[in-house]
């Protein structure tokens, strides 16, 4: 991720040739040099004062009497969400005459935090309770043993989630915990925010931003560090518009397993124009699918609603039926509405689970819908009420199979059909039972999430290692057919895994074709039900430890896609094993080597 160092727009021409020198000499720093000289270029204008030429009328704040000392928004997200709210936040304290900088946490030396005075943390909790890559390193350094005092500096945070976890928001509570454990004093109280976030991070913005222009004494100069890389929102209620959406048609509907597989993995091929959806490999589509007629119909049995009673939704009135159909959740179930159940019932299970830990949590939810929460507890609800503690119908992710270059003017996912049973009763998936029942000409609305902290590396040189379980795999077929179609010249090496070869290798004659061509240069595969002994892809990652630690030596860059939960958990601890030992490290430093390789862009990950 590349670091560009911005000053105040609108310069006069006086200052030209001074941003000139200066962009001159922060040619080839690095991300700590450019934080250190930031705080260098301030304390300079703090000093020197009467050296300050007065500003003309129309450089002035609206109001210098609540201009602001400067505020460091530090922002971590796996999708985009957090710099989102974090761009907001900065855009605000500007336009109140507060000092800003924007920084991501993937370009912030942990260590500065010791020099910060004020600071609005935007950070969001990936799967079930694990801090985004980027905030790895902060979240490190204020959990460990070697953590810094930092009473002389103010805090505020925003934690973003996703409530159908039971883990909501822990990246966010753990930093506010720490940091008021490190003795920092908080601005405004930590904000929780939802999929549907934008209301409560604007006012947590709002609340940080008062109360650091009640202690502004100070108008510095402002020096804004933000990274290059746009990134997008995901995971965005369905009913909020998005920039980049098409109709697509269905060209293909292709079952990848086999017919005695446990499970049903769909190959999918889109037709579009790609002109004005420009994809690149690494980058997901969202899914726009309403809930199944079945879902709708048991819930209004359950509860013996009308379909066609009014309810209110926002400031329009519509029939019960399309509202449960297209606007609220009823596959997925999130901790607040769980809580606004239990809240109107005494069930036993419901209460314990939401009192327990994250496990119990989980296990409860895992194979329940709504219908079944509300069956089970009892709860009387009106149709109004459910509608108003409901949460908004989600869009669904998939990381995108294909590249441009190779298919031109089509798209691919590869799609698990959530297909559970609860109580004796089928209980699809919202987004993957849709796309699993459509047909060739069929038209699917799909939304493009862009992933720049997922992509491939600069140079078509470079070696890359993919590792992708499962449907994990589908970036590292756009990555594989991306790098063929450029003719590049760097290795692939790709790690597999799945139950069983015969029915569930994703893919294989693809990846056969590969190695006999050269788009692969190694394949290592593990069948974890083919054996007596399960091997997962981690086992294969050892048994190659050698020759992958001399990859990574050479440069190689590693990419793990897939389940959060575990694997990527698993893997990542071999990876570091791998190059403790073949690398002669220990512990902590076999862990400084992989973030190291994490802020060169040389570890991705996109798991989920």
């Amino acid at each position: 991720m590349s670091t560009a160092v911005l000053l105040d727009t609108a310069l006069p021409a006086r200052r030209i040739d001074l941003r000139s020198r200066l962009e001159h000499a922060v040619a080839g720093a690095t991300d700590e040099d450019l934080v250190w000289a930031s705080g260098f270029l301030a304390g300079l204008s703090a000093r020197a004062p009467s050296h300050r030429p007065e500003p003309r009328s129309d450089e002035r704040p609206a109001d210098t009497a609540r201009t602001a000392s400067t505020l460091t928004i530090l922002y971590a997200s796996q999708t985009g969400n957090g710099k989102r709210v974090a761009q907001r936040a900065f855009d605000a304290a500007t336009a109140q005459g507060i000092g800003a900088r924007l920084v991501s946490l993937g370009d912030f030396n942990p260590r500065q935090i010791r020099q910060e005075r004020a600071i609005l943390l935007v950070v969001s909790t990936h799967g079930d309770g694990d801090p985004p890559d980027d905030a790895l390193a902060l979240h490190r350094l204020l959990g460990g043993g070697q953590a810094p005092r930092l009473e002389r500096l103010t805090f505020g945070v925003i934690a973003l989630g996703d409530s159908s976890y039971p883990q909501y928001c822990k990246t966010g509570r753990d930093f506010d915990a720490r940091l008021e454990a490190l003795g920092a004093k908080r601005l405004a109280p930590r904000v929780d925010c939802d999929l549907d976030f934008h209301a409560d991070a604007e006012r947590g913005v709002a609340a940080v931003l008062t109360a650091v222009a009640d202690h502004a004494t100070t108008t510095p100069t402002r020096i804004t560090l933000v990274d290059n890389a746009p990134r997008v929102p995901v995971g965005t209620p369905a009913g909020i518009p998005h920039a980049s959406t098409v109709t697509a048609s269905v060209l293909a509907n292709q079952r990848l397993t086999g017919r005695h597989s446990t499970k049903d993995v769909r190959h999918l091929e889109f037709a579009l124009d790609t002109t004005g959806f420009a994809y690149e490999p690494g980058d997901s589509v969202t899914v726009t699918a309403p809930n199944a007629a079945a879902v709708v119909d048991e819930l209004l049995e359950t509860m013996g609603w009308s379909a066609a009673e009014p309810v209110r939704l926002g400031e329009a009135t519509l029939r019960l039926d399309e509202v449960l159909r297209s606007r609220l959740e009823l596959t997925l179930l999130a901790r607040p509405t769980l809580a606004a159940i239990a809240a109107r019932s005494d069930h036993g299970s419901l209460h314990a689970a939401l009192a327990g830990d994250g496990a119990a949590l989980a296990a409860y939810v895992r194979d329940r819908q709504v219908a079944d929460v509300l069956r089970e507890s009892g709860a009387r609800l009106s149709a109004q009420t459910f509608v108003d503690i409901a949460r908004p119908l989600t869009r669904r992710a998939y990381s995108i199979a294909s590249s441009r270059h190779a298919t031109p003017d089509e798209l691919h996912l590869t799609v698990a059909i959530v297909d559970g049973r609860h109580a004796g009763r089928p209980r699809p998936g919202c987004a993957s039972g849709f796309l699993a029942a459509r047909e060739t000409g069929d038209e699917v609305t799909l939304s493009l999430e862009r992933n720049p902290a997922f992509r491939l590396p600069p140079s078509d040189d470079a070696a890359i290692i993919m590792i992708g379980p499962g449907t994990g795999v589908a970036p590292f077929r756009a990555f594989v057919e991306e790098r063929v179609a450029r003719g590049a010249r760097g290795r692939h090496w790709l790690f597999f895994g799945e139950r069983t070869q015969r029915e569930d290798f994703l893919y294989q004659l693809e990846w056969q074709r590969h190695l006999r061509q050269g788009g692969l240069a190694l394949l290592d595969v593990a069948f974890s039900r083919d054996t007596a002994h399960k091997l997962y892809v981690q086992d294969r990652l050892r048994e190659r430890a050698r020759e992958l630690h001399a990859w990574l030596e050479e440069g190689a860059h590693v990419y793990v896609c897939g389940d959060a939960q575990r694997m990527a958990k698993d893997v990542h601890r071999t990876l570091v094993d791998l190059v403790a030992r073949h690398g002669g490290l220990d512990a902590e430093a076999a862990e400084d080597y992989w973030l190291e390789l994490k802020r060169q862009g040389r570890y991705q990950r996109d798991v989920y």
